[in-house]
């Protein structure tokens, strides 16, 4: 299908020099179950968009070439008043397009969603969320959690490498 990566990770970056739950779970636990155990091939910000190009473009292009988009809910996102530019991409790719599906988790309690923008919150209403239990904290590294699990079916099938 031409597509490189099986997801793209879409997560609020913290702007502050403390490293975060979310951050840890995007660059150690994600790859650790969805690229290690797994075998899927996960696209992040930060990690596989290379110092030097221009951001706009390559988070479009990376997004191109993946299958699912995967976005993180947090309070930092609801609380932000202007959204990030791989956001907009994703929920016009999702929305617009039609061509992209989304997988949202879920990663602290969000409550109410009315902070949320209008086409993110009609996705959440379509397909509800994955939520992240913070027991899951505990043992984050089974991927046979129910969370993973839930993942791993929203996730495109396997290809097997030739």
């Amino acid at each position: 299908d031409g597509k490189v990566y099986d997801a793209y990770v879409i997560y609020p970056k913290c702007n502050t020099n403390e490293a975060n739950f979310v951050e840890y779970f995007v660059y150690q636990i994600m790859p650790d179950i969805l690229e290690n155990q797994c075998g899927y091939k996960l696209c992040i910000y930060g990690r596989d968009v290379y110092p030097g190009e221009d951001t706009a473009s390559a988070i479009e292009k990376r997004m191109q070439k993946s299958r699912r988009l995967i976005l993180l809910l947090t309070q930092e996102l609801m609380n932000r008043n202007e959204h990030a530019y791989d956001q907009h991409i994703a929920l016009h790719n999702a929305l617009i397009q039609n061509d992209t599906k989304v997988i949202l988790l879920e990663m602290e309690t969000i409550g109410t969603y009315e902070k949320l923008q209008e086409s993110l919150r009609f996705l959440i209403k379509q397909q509800g969320t994955i939520k992240w239990k913070e027991e899951q904290t505990v043992h984050p590294q089974s991927y046979n959690s129910k969370f993973w699990k839930q993942v791993r079916y929203h996730m495109p099938p396997r290809h097997k490498s030739s």
